[in-house]
Order: C-alpha cells, then structure tokens, then sequence
C-alpha cells in the first residue's frame, strides 16, 4: 500500500515537474501502452476493456491535436495523421479489427521515436551553447 502511494507520488512528480517535450514524449507512450492493451483484449475477447483502452488512446491523440500549433508550418501535415489515427482507432473499436490498431500503433511508435529524437537534440544543443558560456 505505502509503496503504490510512493509510486503515484512519483508518477504525479513526474508530470508535474515535466518539460513540454517530456509531457508529449509521455503521451506518446501512454498512447503506444493502451493500443497495445486494446490489442490484447481484443485477442482475450474482453471487448469492455478494449473499448476503454482504445478510447483511452484516442483521447491522447485529440489531446496531441489540440497542442499543434497552427503557426508552425509541420502542423498542417501532422494533423491529418493525428484525423487518419483517430478514425482507425474508431474503425478497429467498432469492427474489432486488431490490424487496424497495429497500423495505428506503427503511427505512434514513428511519432515517438521522432519525438524523442528532437528532445535529445534540444538537449545536447542546450548543453553545448552552457559548455561554451
């Protein structure tokens, strides 16, 4: 019990103390962790669970829509992948079609991996631009 509190206290650190990047990073994988459960419910024919999952999953994606900034030129071919990853979701929850998921999940991994990449180099640039102060 006392461990799980001290799991949720660092859980909510986490977010809290989360940069921008970090907090999208972390969307990314939420997102991956409930299709991938949604996968595996749907196998298990527990389709309460999988509906929840993947509408778990979909709603990281409206929230990943709503963070794109319009003025940013990359925003305007993200957001019909963002509309493309949504209807699959709802495609694969009504039909109960795991191929759907996975082709959603391939768009998420991309994303992350993606993601990731741009928060290291952030970093890495940050980190040289002190070195040389």
């Amino acid at each position: 019990m006392a461990a799980n509190k001290a799991y949720q206290t660092y859980q909510n650190n986490s977010v809290n103390t989360a940069s921008g990047g970090e907090l999208t990073l972390m969307l990314y994988n939420g997102c991956m962790k409930f299709i991938k459960q949604a996968i595996k419910d749907m196998n298990d024919k527990n389709y309460e669970a999988k509906n929840k999952n993947i509408q778990k999953a979909q709603n990281i994606i409206q929230e990943l829509m709503i963070t794109l900034d319009p003025k940013v030129a990359i925003s305007e071919q993200i957001l019909p992948l963002y509309e493309f990853m949504q209807f699959q979701l709802k495609e694969a929850n009504i039909k109960n079609d795991p191929a759907k998921l996975e082709e959603v999940l391939v768009f998420v991994t991309e994303f992350r991996d993606t993601w990731k990449q741009v928060i290291i180099k952030n970093r890495q640039q940050q980190f040289s631009q002190g070195a040389q102060v």
